[in-house]
């Protein structure tokens, strides 16, 4: 019996020394097919295009200016040559390098977020040590004017890393935060952007880790969680999928449905007219075993979702593919503007071979009327594969 398991382990492994190499280089010859609906996004243009590897963005509006920061790096993993680049511009297309920041203890520091609170910029990071990017908590600078910033310091609790700040009042700022270990979230609450205490568990359990939420109109949070299921492997899982968890104020006990239209990597929700959207990472397709939610030799997506509570709808894609997604927003009355990043779309190649390959910091200018007519439409939005 063990010879025989031996040799059909034997087999599997030949099998997929034939299968994976195939598949990669498949990928490179694919042409794009990512559907992008063009009334709803109706312009895309690079914003940094230098031939790193750009990722992870955040993107705000402070003192007439828009702020942009991604992070550069040689590849999608953790590197001592990854820095976090800030870049200003009045309009979006024309941008100029304000200050860079990086990790001089350790390896680099990863995700950053921008809110702006009691008239100052904050700029929250996630301070990382290995190749594998498992950041280790949360760090932060601050600046009155955008141009000069105090020195990093962390933030308390130790050990959680901070998603994107948020406020209803201009008073008191909430954030979404999830465990360095994975597997749980938490809410935290602060009047100044720094001293945060802990509101309540958001959930527990099946590898929860990215964190982000929106406001109701009726004052409720409405959050969703990446749940990397029971196995986060290189083929991903079945059991992945996309929390979406809803609270009444004062956000302590949460409610919860699951959606599995996607796993919802790097969320980041944003309402208009009593709704919320969101622009995460999307994988349109998946088979048993080999490419499961979350898999690396996937196809992936940047995509617009319009967000219930009783789960995702697709609406449409962004031009993306490969390593691609973590945007950030600036809304302007019926305009959003987008920062994201991805693989340069015009080859449709999978996840593992983006993470490998040169990325693009791009902008997108988002027709929110349009966005909603879609989310109100009754036909289902059908992605391309």
């Amino acid at each position: 019996m063990a010879n025989r398991a031996l040799r059909r382990l034997r087999s599997r492994i030949q099998l997929l020394r034939f299968q994976v190499p195939g598949v990669l280089a498949g990928a490179l010859l694919r042409p794009h097919v990512a559907g992008v609906n063009p009334d709803v996004v109706r312009e895309t243009w690079d914003a940094v295009a230098d031939g790193a590897h750009n990722s992870n963005t955040d993107l705000t509006f402070f003192d007439g200016c828009f702020y942009l920061c991604h992070q550069t790096s040689p590849y999608h993993m953790g590197s001592r040559r990854s820095r976090l680049l800030l870049w200003r511009s009045g309009d979006a297309r024309t941008w100029e390098k304000v200050t860079e920041f990086k990790n001089e203890s350790g390896r680099e520091y990863r995700d950053p977020k921008f809110a702006v609170i009691r008239g100052r910029l904050f700029l929250y990071m996630l301070p990382n040590l290995t190749v594998r990017a498992t950041p280790v908590g949360t760090v932060y600078s601050s600046s009155a004017d955008g141009t000069t910033w105090d020195a990093i310091a962390p933030i308390e609790p130790a050990g959680w890393l901070f998603w994107r700040p948020k406020t209803l009042d201009g008073a008191t700022w909430y954030v979404t935060a999830y465990w360095h270990d994975h597997g749980k979230s938490i809410l935290l609450r602060s009047a100044d952007g720094v001293t945060w205490t802990q509101v309540s568990q958001v959930y527990e359990g099946e590898g929860n880790d990215e964190t982000d939420f929106e406001f109701l109109p009726d004052g409720r949070m409405l959050a969703t969680a990446r749940l990397e299921g029971k196995a986060d492997t290189e083929w991903g899982d079945a059991s992945a999928s996309t929390l979406i968890a809803v609270a009444p104020p004062p956000y302590e006990r949460w409610t919860y449905a699951k959606s599995r239209v996607t796993r919802l990597d790097g969320p980041c929700l944003f309402p208009y007219n009593g709704r919320v959207y969101a622009i995460a990472r999307y994988q349109a397709t998946r088979a048993p075993k080999y490419v499961e939610l979350g898999g690396i030799y996937s196809r992936k997506r940047t995509s617009l979702f319009l967000v219930e509570e009783e789960g995702l709808r697709y609406l449409t894609d962004l031009p993306s593919a490969g390593d691609t997604s973590y945007a950030g927003i600036v809304m302007q009355g019926d305009e959003l503007i987008a920062s994201y990043y991805t693989s340069p779309p015009e080859r449709d190649v999978t996840w593992i071979l983006g993470m490998f390959r040169p990325s693009h910091i791009r902008m997108a200018r988002i027709d929110l009327p349009a966005l909603e007519r879609l989310a109100l439409s009754t036909e289902d939005c059908q992605p391309t594969a």
